[in-house]
């Protein structure tokens, strides 16, 4: 079992190949053997969080806030680290901004 936060080391299939590949990913949520993560990329001009070594990365590194993806649990190899409350908050707050930015413009 997961938690928000988490930062595993998952098998991830990705959107333009077939190819799957172990890459990091914060977990945001799990249910049902389910989780919902957003991908870490170590490409710095790509946008979203910055997460550093002091955060406990291995290399600096973005959480894409805009890509998120669910998984199965069994996709997930280990846990790397947790997201302290500061990194989460950022993180879960840049989320709702961009669910916000959705509802208003489809509200507009």
């Amino acid at each position: 079992m997961f938690e928000s936060g988490d930062v595993v080391l998952a098998q991830i299939q990705f959107t333009d190949t077939f190819e799957v590949k172990k890459r990091p990913a914060v977990v945001l949520f799990e249910e049902f053997d389910n989780v919902v993560v957003a991908g870490i990329t170590s490409n710095m001009s790509m946008k979203g969080i910055q997460l550093t070594r002091k955060d406990g990365a291995v290399r600096d590194s973005i959480i894409k806030t805009n890509y998120i993806f669910t998984i199965s649990e069994m996709a997930i190899k280990e846990k790397l680290f947790q997201l302290n409350k500061q990194k989460r908050e950022e993180l879960y707050n840049e989320l709702v901004k961009k669910l916000s930015d959705l509802r208003n413009r489809h509200n507009a």
